[in-house]
């Protein structure tokens, strides 16, 4: 019986970037299905985008690749991942600090289960500086981030610049 790899790449996408995307597009590659987790915690408030406005901007990213899938939870990334029968979580990594958080995330969920496997993507040399928290930055500084996200994103920090002007 073969079994379908399903990876789960989960994050805030607070917002999605091209970086993310990048990712997300190489995974599609090695997983049956990949499932983008906005995970967040409903206790923090301090996110840019509602959960609700994430969604859409990432289905609209997402909306041409086949095997990917949206989804929220407000949980455990595990228990999103059992629930959803996948053996993978999908992170990326794009500067030597990432590596560090990646660790200890990566032992903090082999500790709850052995058997979910992290599978660790390199950024591409020209995502490397791309963070959400940057493109938040830059854009309510007036900086055009266009070429740093998708087009709906772009609509949305437009519009969120301009409504907190």
């Amino acid at each position: 019986m073969n079994k379908k790899r399903i990876g789960v790449y989960p994050g805030s996408f607070d917002p999605i970037t091209n970086g993310h995307l990048d990712i997300i597009k190489r995974a599609t590659k090695l997983f049956d299905e990949v499932i983008v987790l906005i995970a967040y915690n409903s206790l923090k408030t301090n996110n840019r985008f509602s959960v609700k406005e994430r969604e859409e901007m990432v289905k609209d990213a997402i909306k041409n690749l086949k095997n990917v899938r949206c989804e929220s939870y407000d949980g455990l990334t595990i228990n999103f991942a059992k629930m959803n029968n996948a053996k993978f979580l999908i992170r990326g990594l794009r500067v030597v600090s990432d590596f560090d958080y990646e660790w200890s995330l990566a032992a903090s969920n082999e500790f709850i289960d052995h058997d979910i496997e992290m599978v660790f993507l390199m950024a591409k040399k020209e995502n490397t500086f791309i963070s959400s928290s940057n493109i938040i930055e830059l854009s309510s500084m007036g900086v055009d981030v266009s070429k740093l996200v998708p087009k709906k994103v772009n609509e949305y920090l437009i519009k969120k610049n301009k409504n907190s002007d």
